[in-house]
């Protein structure tokens, strides 16, 4: 509605900037407290949500199941989902592999989504939350903090006015940026070749990670389509500078080089969705909130996907955020009070180094090439795949069940 004042202000708690799996999975966390938050992003959600639009697929843990479970989210994606029943890890299919299963009456490792499916149903139960203002195809063209609250200007003139600005604009993020933290990064000088596969035989609900020295090869299960083809998501690492040459390639040379790297066991492939590549950096920002700001997701940490934990830490963050900002609201304060986003910060520190430095360590350590060092790889992984206690530490680690947990995080 305007007038000859123009647009009237929205008002709400927080304004969140960055509408994608984390920032709107916030939205509905908060407004589950009795939060009420204003969501503004760039991206059309039809277009997130077409198929075809990317062959992206996460993995969610143990941990983000349990809170999509918590924001009643479950039961309309569980169906979408495919069980993780192992994980195997192998460096370029030599012997020496570990195979993570869980143990009886545990249940799955995980569960692999195509990111469409999760955005669809994230979108449904968002529209459901009368304390959530979505504004999509929206562009900031200004943002204003101080010490009695936050405002945010739009291109359309439309006026935000909130109390807490959460920036959850992924690894590009402008607010961080005008902010002034100064993350440290480095790339990799590596793309994601994405791609979704059917494949002549079932994968038997395993998730493959194959390690190169050119980069990780990974083959993640999906659901059966409706057909009954068998399907798997692509997570192909490559050079740089092959990226072009992979992605310009016959699809029946594609294939052939996929298969003669997964040694042919899923038998016969064809595509599924277009290709497509995402460069590989990494990046971490130890301060994450400052006044009336928190950064969440990607804006404070992007790594290589080697482990798939970049969506599952983020998810992270915002159970964490959401237990902060209820915890301090039912108490009478302010949600841009500095004592919680400095509660915030500290809960999310060790967390997110730990998870980033791993990742890092496993991108260099598998991209060493040469007989001997895969010789030592191997060798180290026999170890583990024969120590129950070190197989035990590794996948509680990837479900995200160890440390102190938000009660979001837990069954």
């Amino acid at each position: 509605m305007t007038g000859s004042l123009g647009p009237v202000p929205i008002a709400a708690d927080v304004v969140i900037l960055g509408g994608g799996l984390v920032g709107m999975t916030l939205a509905i966390g908060l407004a589950r407290e009795g939060i009420a938050s204003v969501v503004v992003d760039n991206s059309d959600p039809g277009t997130q949500t077409a198929e075809g639009f990317d062959g992206r697929a996460s993995a969610i843990s143990t941990a983000s199941w349990n809170l999509y479970t918590n924001l009643a989210m479950a039961a309309e994606l569980e169906p979408r989902g495919c069980p993780i029943a192992a994980i195997a890890v192998t460096d370029a299919m030599k012997p020496g592999r570990i195979d993570f299963r869980p143990d009886e009456g545990e249940g799955s490792l995980g569960r692999m989504f195509a990111n469409r499916d999760l955005r669809l149903v994230m979108y449904q139960t968002a529209a459901r939350e009368s304390l959530i203002t979505y504004l999509p195809r929206a562009n900031v063209v200004q943002r204003h903090r101080d010490a009695h609250g936050v405002v945010i200007t739009l291109d359309t003139g439309t006026v935000i006015n909130g109390r807490l600005l959460v920036a959850a604009e992924g690894r590009r993020s402008p607010t961080r940026d005008e902010a002034g933290f100064t993350p440290a990064r480095w790339s990799y000088h590596h793309r994601a070749v994405i791609a979704g596969l059917i494949h002549e035989r079932s994968h038997d609900n395993v998730a493959w990670e194959i390690f190169y020295p050119a980069g990780p090869f990974a083959l993640l299960p999906l659901l059966d389509d409706d057909a009954g083809r068998h399907r798997s998501a692509l997570v192909w690492t490559v050079a740089e500078n092959d990226a072009a040459g992979v992605l310009a390639l016959p699809d029946a040379a594609f294939l052939a080089e996929v298969s003669q790297r997964m040694g042919g066991m899923f038998g016969a492939l064809t595509l599924a969705s277009p290709r497509s590549s995402w460069p590989l950096d990494f990046h971490h920002t130890a301060k994450v909130a400052e006044q009336r700001l928190v950064l969440v997701g990607d804006a404070a940490h992007g790594m290589h996907p080697i482990a798939g934990q970049g969506l599952n830490l983020g998810l992270r963050d915002v159970a964490a955020l959401v237990e902060v900002l209820g915890d301090g609201m039912r108490k009478g304060l302010d949600p841009g009070d500095a004592q919680l986003l400095t509660r915030y910060e500290r809960w999310r520190a060790l967390d997110s180094i730990m998870v980033a430095g791993a990742t890092d360590v496993l991108t260099r350590l598998f991209g060493i090439s040469g007989r001997l060092p895969s010789a030592a790889r191997r060798i180290g992984m026999a170890g583990v795949q024969r120590s129950p206690l070190l197989k035990r530490f590794f996948m509680d680690e990837a479900r995200g069940m160890r440390g102190k947990l938000p009660a979001l995080l837990q069954g």
